[in-house]
């Protein structure tokens, strides 16, 4: 079992103890001058009273909403429930940090203890919130379908939309979320208001409710009627935490301006993403995947990366093939004496670390893939240790990535964790390692969707106890893991795969609190097909999740439309697989060009850190105009702009861009040449806008806006 959480020693130095009843019984959680949310303390009750915009007449909430629930061994408890010794104190944040209150409550038979933690922030219209379970009783509870928020949505479903799947597409009625929901926005149209809902739950355990009773929104995790149901056991005296969720209310008739403004500016500054506690972000990436797959060694690796460092790439990452397959078509098979992930001395005879140091030779940072949990059965690890693998219902072994017969998954509640940790960590310390993409499914699979055949059965693992609670384990110690591997090398940047987070195109908050990047897809068209598709992915994922955090792969430099294809990945995080041995030096010198222009931006106005929606334009659609903006909206510097025709019958549109001082002087240039486009002041960009011109029918340009 995992260990007990205890309660931070600062804030029981500043509690304050509140009284039940009474005028003490009305607790503001937030109050920062943009929002205000208070909870009612009374009747051993604890209660939603007000939450909205400050300085507005109606708030966002119903009164006397139950505020949370879950169940404990099948009862259900809430806020709405009988508690005792309910208390409240608050730690205030230093200068412009973070403010927090904690309620605690205990229940009434003295089972269990809850405690509610509220956090807002100076500067944003924002609440994060968590809870906390601790076991106070003499028996283990089972801990299901929690609720972190739970209240009525004010202004109910008639009149309201549904934005669902990272909040892009709308939905009307009542509405139950999955895995691709970290973000939702619920908009009314006769009002003109709405909130921004995050879950930063991890993968497939999330769940954001709205209007399913016609009027209350909920949000956590999954419920045991579900495919994949939530559940964690306590033992007497250990605490489990929620992932936080997050709450923003806003008005106006822009219901996306909320992500593009709040929602993104919480993730960038306090959610703790890890692409942002990189002090240098990726800015060009290769990867050896496509055309070579597993055709590799250590005569092509090397010709490649002289190539490639040609081409200005920063980041090298050597894909599947370099270990030991053993004869395997799965090119999972090992025959090695080292156990599991030894070099295959027929193709690196001298090992890899000739390989890596002619890489970083060459400017490059190296990188390797990994599986972090599928193997061979018939590997060394799999003889000496079957107690570390997964079980279906059966008992048996299984692969839980393509119910294969001759490999098998390792469960990430053992002590495999700590093995692959000590693989990875070796790879990282003998070849200077700085990037490791870690891949194949450790829960579910993106390509079997039956939902039996997930999870892991065993009753006998460290850190489950049953099916149900694997899900959570297995995550959680993963993304544990990541945070132990960055303890070990703070600048490593890990790829977790959607493949490992559980489902197709997979990417949320609780994978990007540990891995700075995910491989997102695998889009092998060529441009402009290709390209459109990588544009697609973009746009709908972010900016409610971080940008530079979406690694969309198999684009090829060799490819016809190269160039389009560089231009369309600059929207997220640029990376490019083929064969760069295959281009001219004139190409070659053209990606150059591209790549020292786009670090140039990244040094200029860290473009990296935003992304905003091009005002005007949508999805990523044939025979229309798409675009993205990567605008540094704090230092108003200026930034990046994307513009794309994809077959629309216009060859010019007028562009706006927000985000900058008003009163001050940009010019627009475009890349990589420089060529001044237009000068304006930032309100005249917002307002007013430059054409841009685009006569083939498939292309697109980028410009950089920077301030006089």
């Amino acid at each position: 079992m995992k260990k007990i959480i205890f309660i931070s020693v600062l804030l029981l130095a500043v509690s304050i103890v509140c009284s039940a009843n009474g005028k003490e019984g009305l607790v503001k959680v937030a109050d920062n001058g943009r929002i205000i949310r208070s909870v009612k303390l009374d009747g051993g009750h604890v209660q939603s009273d007000w939450y909205g915009l400050a300085g507005k007449e109606d708030g966002f909430v119903t009164e006397n909403s139950r505020e949370f629930s879950f169940l404990a061994d099948g009862r259900q408890y809430s806020g709405s429930g009988n508690w005792k010794e309910i208390r409240y104190r608050r730690l205030a944040g230093s200068g412009s940090g973070p403010m927090q209150t904690v309620i605690s409550m205990k229940s009434e038979d003295g089972g269990l203890e809850v405690e509610l933690i509220y956090t807002s922030y100076h500067d944003l219209p924002l609440v994060r919130k968590e809870i906390r379970i601790t076991d106070t009783g003499s028996r283990d509870l089972c801990i299901e379908g929690v609720n972190v928020e739970d209240f009525g949505f004010a202004f109910g479903c008639t009149h309201s939309q549904i934005y669902k799947s990272y909040g892009r597409f709308q939905h009307l009625g009542p509405y139950r979320g999955n895995w691709d929901d970290p973000l939702t926005v619920v908009y009314n149209t006769r009002e003109q208001c709405g909130l921004a809902i995050g879950n930063e739950t991890t993968g497939i355990l999330k769940r954001t409710s709205i209007f399913e009773d016609g009027s209350s929104i909920s949000v956590g995790t999954t419920l045991p009627d579900q495919d994949y149901p939530f559940r964690r056991w306590l033992v007497p005296g250990q605490s489990w935490t929620s992932a936080p969720v997050f709450t923003a209310p806003f008005e106006g008739r822009d219901c996306q301006r909320v992500v593009n403004t709040t929602v993104q500016d919480y993730i960038r500054k306090y959610m703790g993403v890890r692409i942002e506690q990189l002090d240098h972000k990726p800015m060009f990436v290769y990867n050896t995947w496509v055309p070579f797959y597993r055709d590799i060694d250590e005569a092509k690796i090397m010709e490649v990366a002289d190539a490639a460092a040609e081409c200005g790439i920063e980041e090298f990452i050597i894909d599947d093939g370099w270990q030991n397959n053993g004869g395997s078509s799965s090119g999972l098979r090992h025959s090695g004496h080292e156990k599991d992930w030894s070099i295959d001395t027929e193709k690196f005879p001298n090992g890899l670390k000739p390989v890596f140091d002619h890489i970083k030779k060459l400017g490059m940072k190296p990188g390797i893939w990994l599986s972090v949990g599928r193997l061979d059965s018939e590997s060394e690890t799999v003889g000496s240790h079957p107690e570390w693998i997964v079980r279906d219902a059966d008992g048996n072994m299984t692969d839980l990535h393509t119910s294969s017969s001759t490999n098998c998954s390792a469960c990430m509640g053992t002590e495999w964790c700590d093995y692959i940790k000590n693989v990875i960590l070796h790879n990282v310390r003998a070849y200077g390692i700085e990037y490791v993409k870690l891949d194949l499914a450790i829960v579910t699979s993106a390509y079997v969707y039956d939902p039996v055949h997930t999870g892991c059965y065993a009753t006998g693992h460290r850190d489950h106890r049953d099916h149900a609670e694997s899900y959570d384990v297995i995550y959680e110690n993963t993304m544990k893991m990541f945070d132990e591997l960055h303890a070990e090398a703070p600048d490593l940047f890990i790829d977790c795969t959607f493949e490992t987070a559980g489902k197709l195109q997979l990417m949320d908050y609780g994978i990007a609190k540990h891995a700075e990047g995910n491989w997102l897809c695998n889009v092998e068209e060529f441009a402009p097909a290709g390209s459109l598709r990588v544009r697609e992915l973009g746009w709908v994922r972010s900016p409610a999740l971080p940008a530079t955090s979406l690694v969309i792969g198999n684009q090829s430099m060799q490819q016809p439309l190269h160039i389009l294809a560089y231009k369309s990945l600059m929207g997220t995080l640029p990376i490019m697989l083929g064969d760069p041995r295959e281009l001219s030096a004139e190409e070659r010198a053209e990606f150059k060009a591209w790549a020292s222009w786009s670090k140039g931006l990244e040094q200029r106005h860290g473009i990296m850190s935003f992304r905003q929606d091009l005002p005007g334009f949508g999805m990523p659609r044939v025979g229309c105009w798409d675009g993205f903006c990567r605008i540094n909206t704090e230092t108003r510097s200026g930034g990046l702009v994307g513009v794309f025709r994809e077959g629309a019958a216009e060859t010019s549109r007028m562009i706006t861009v927000c985000g900058l001082e008003p009163d001050s002087t940009y010019i627009v240039r475009r890349g990589p040449d420089g060529t001044e486009t237009a000068r304006m002041t930032g309100r005249e960009l917002e307002k007013k806008g430059f054409r841009v011109e685009l006569k083939d029918e498939y292309s697109g340009e980028l410009f950089e806006i920077v301030k006089l």
